[in-house]
């Protein structure tokens, strides 16, 4: 495929502490960009980095038609840029357009276009372990006028990152609070489709629990407010008796591609998982009767994500004595291992570019 490439005239990668990367603070020199008028997706470009100019009346800020995705390439031990899960990022993303009326993009476009840009940023990947570069696809509605409608032009762009952790507690344990009086998604909502409202609509209520001491939201239904969905940012697990719970895909929550992931590794290892309704009152009996093992969340940011502490309603549930769980640092090993390349990738995960 031919893309038409315009370089930087002077790259600012000196300018990069990678010893001191904080997530999502600093960009590479170049992004990807395609538009789609008429009625279909012009030709991908790959510009540099900068700022992009639109009407007061851009669409998108005042009806939120947008989608996005995150992923993340490595370095791997034989020196190649390893993606994970690369494909599978990208129909994810397709579905979310299609949830939000936006154009599909062509699969093999998306994935050459990316290619194609991570060949010309590769030195932008750090090196060191527990780093990675952060890929942000994201699409949106380019209209310039108002009026609640499906628009019919759009935009569609990705942008790299070089990122240490996203907590900054790193791998040490988090702290969650349950959001009682707000509700994230319910169902027939958009709460499986990453889109930038779903994340708006999560704001308030981490605000206040950051605000409190806590790490993030741990999210309950809307319904009844009592079953376990996901953390504002990861899915959620719960170790109860040796077998692993996390809650069902019902629409209300993403089909993350660490949690799916971890479902199957853990099954490959022989240990039972569950994917079902999950009940807070399920969650503190099983504290109360010492059978709650450990509790993690799991996604691209922070691969996984050990929870020491949970508080909900008046009672704080302390898992593993507040320490790092067996299998919570077992899945991490293995997962960033695969990344990495450091293990054998029997999954068919990485997408290995030379």
């Amino acid at each position: 495929m031919s893309i038409e490439v315009k370089k930087v005239k002077a790259s600012r990668i000196h300018k990069v502490d990678f010893d001191n990367l904080v997530f999502g603070q600093v960009m590479t020199d170049h992004m990807l960009r395609m538009t789609y008028a008429k009625g279909k997706w012009g030709k991908p470009k790959i510009v540099p980095y900068g700022p992009i100019r639109y009407s007061p009346a851009l669409s998108t800020l005042h009806y939120g038609q947008t989608v996005f995705e995150g992923i993340k390439a490595f370095i791997a031990k034989d020196g190649a840029i390893n993606v994970f899960r690369m494909d599978d990022h990208i129909k994810r993303f397709n579905k979310s357009c299609q949830r939000l009326c936006i154009p599909e993009i062509d699969e093999k476009v998306f994935h050459d276009g990316l290619v194609h840009l991570l060949k010309m940023e590769k030195a932008w990947i750090p090196r060191q372990k527990g780093t990675s570069l952060y890929i942000r696809p994201f699409a949106y509605a380019t209209d310039q006028s108002l009026g609640v409608h499906v628009a019919h032009n759009y935009d569609f762009m990705i942008i790299l990152s070089p990122v240490g952790a996203y907590y900054k507690e790193g791998f040490n344990p988090v702290k969650l609070i349950t959001a009682i009086d707000h509700a994230r998604s319910v169902e027939g909502g958009t709460g499986a489709v990453k889109t930038a409202g779903n994340y708006a609509a999560s704001l308030y209520a981490a605000h206040e629990a950051q605000k409190k001491g806590y790490t993030q939201v741990l999210w309950l239904d809307g319904i009844y407010r009592n079953y376990v969905e996901e953390v504002g940012t990861m899915n959620v697990f719960f170790f109860i008796k040796d077998e692993l719970i996390t809650p069902h895909l019902s629409g209300t929550i993403l089909a993350g591609m660490t949690r799916d992931s971890v479902i199957r590794l853990a099954r490959d290892w022989g240990i039972p998982v569950h994917e079902r309704r999950i009940s807070m009152d399920e969650v503190i009996d099983a504290a109360d009767k010492g059978t709650l093992q450990e509790v993690f969340g799991t996604g691209t940011a922070a691969v996984i994500s050990p929870v020491g502490q949970i508080y909900h309603k008046d009672k704080l549930i302390t898992i593993n004595k507040g320490m790092v769980g067996k299998l919570s640092l077992k899945l991490f090993d293995e997962i960033t291992a695969i990344q990495y390349g450091e293990k054998e990738d029997k999954f068919g995960w990485i997408t290995k570019i030379q």
